[in-house]
């Protein structure tokens, strides 16, 4: 099923709506966590800060959303409030996991250099995807003219990826190949992601 498709099934149902909806506020906030986790608090940023606040005020907006949704509330991130829960939260581990093992064996990287790379890459790789399924998302949400809103995400994931490119700019003057070569394992776990989703629209609705 194609992104678009897949879209248009979630928007026209708001109790799989709401469940999508959650489980993108899920992986906003693994993103989040993530980034504090592996930040060092001598050497932390503004840039990673900021990066961390708005994924964190992204995952508390979407949770937010489906409050605008005629339907019950996903008060957690257990299994039964989301959509394909396993793929959905391992999405970015395996990621972070995929990224690191590339660094050390081709970069041979090592302790802090190596995490600020991976969340270097890992982040490129997740804003270029959002970049491409957020602007997709609110279209679909404006033709069916739901109260629920994406603009405002969208614009700081744009900024989130002209921020990563300056950064791997610094970081490797082959940083193109690098991402590429990360872009590639994404795509693999985002179609995984994608299948997932799918089964699990099409399960509701033979249980409706």
């Amino acid at each position: 099923m194609e992104l678009e498709e897949l879209l248009n099934h979630i928007v026209g149902n708001d109790y799989i709506h709401a469940r999508f909806l959650n489980t993108l506020s899920l992986q906003e906030n693994i993103g989040a966590r993530k980034i504090s986790a592996n930040e060092l608090p001598e050497t932390s940023t503004y840039m990673v800060l900021k990066h961390a606040a708005e994924e964190h005020r992204h995952a508390f907006y979407l949770k937010k959303q489906i409050g605008k949704l005629n339907t019950e509330a996903c008060p957690t991130y257990e299994p039964q409030y989301l959509l394909a829960p396993y793929s959905s939260k391992y999405y970015l581990n395996k990621l972070d996991m995929s990224t690191s093992r590339y660094l050390m064996e081709h970069m041979n990287l090592r302790g802090a250099r190596l995490k600020f790379a991976a969340y270097l890459l890992v982040t490129y790789a997740i804003e270029v995807r959002a970049d491409l399924i957020y602007p997709v998302y609110q279209e679909i949400l404006s033709k069916n003219s739901s109260k629920v809103s994406v603009r405002s995400i969208i614009l700081e994931e744009q900024g989130h990826l002209e921020e990563m490119i300056a950064q791997l700019r610094t970081f490797s003057a082959d940083w193109e190949f690098h991402a590429n070569n990360i872009i590639s394992v994404e795509k693999n776990l985002y179609q995984n992601w994608i299948n997932d989703l799918a089964a699990a629209i099409q399960e509701e609705h033979q249980l409706s």
